[in-house]
């Protein structure tokens, strides 16, 4: 990100980003702030896109179409899966994921982020900033803390195997169960 000087103080300039994908053609937002810093207070998930996608989510299909938009370090170890969605590759060997027409029947998806969460938080990790889109995200993703109490109430400390579902479907919002 470039800097100038403004008056005295040093100010960030927005880096331009132009998607062109499957989902999205022409797309332009701007990254504001630097990669995987200056986070809403509230919001602290526990994994970045990178490890997520290391670990496996999504069955592996979630970013084979939209590589440029990120580091290509994030993909050195995906699992990723072109052809179609394989809940092997996911880390708990699960599908934990409801179709993308159900994400929208709910009203879950903003039209920017056309994937859903997982793309708004890539994009929120690189520094892209909406304030109310933001905290409706932050605000959906406390709320699946829910799963955390069932998976402590339910499985002995370390249990991997205990609710596979559960802790996919955590994984998929940057919560490591792996530590429950």
């Amino acid at each position: 990100m470039q800097t100038r000087q403004s008056g005295g103080r040093t100010s960030r300039r927005a880096h331009k980003v132009l998607v062109s994908d499957k989902m999205q053609k022409h797309y332009v937002y701007y990254r504001t702030e630097p990669p995987g810093r200056n986070f809403h207070p509230e919001f602290k998930p526990e994994l970045t896109p990178a490890q997520m996608l290391r670990m496996g989510i999504f069955g592996g299909k979630y970013m084979t179409d939209c590589r440029r938009e990120f580091p290509k370090s994030w993909f050195t170890r995906a699992k990723l899966s072109p052809e179609r969605k394989n809940p092997m590759l996911n880390f708990f060997q699960t599908d934990a994921s409801q179709p993308l027409c159900e994400w929208r029947r709910k009203g879950w998806i903003h039209p920017d982020d056309p994937r859903g969460w997982f793309q708004w938080y890539c994009r929120y990790y690189m520094g892209r900033r909406m304030p109310d889109e933001d905290l409706r995200q932050i605000k959906r993703w406390k709320a699946i803390r829910r799963h955390i109490g069932q998976i402590k109430a339910h499985c002995r400390e370390g249990d991997l195997c205990c609710r596979p579902a559960q802790r996919q479907a955590l994984l998929h919002w940057a919560y490591d169960s792996r530590k429950l």
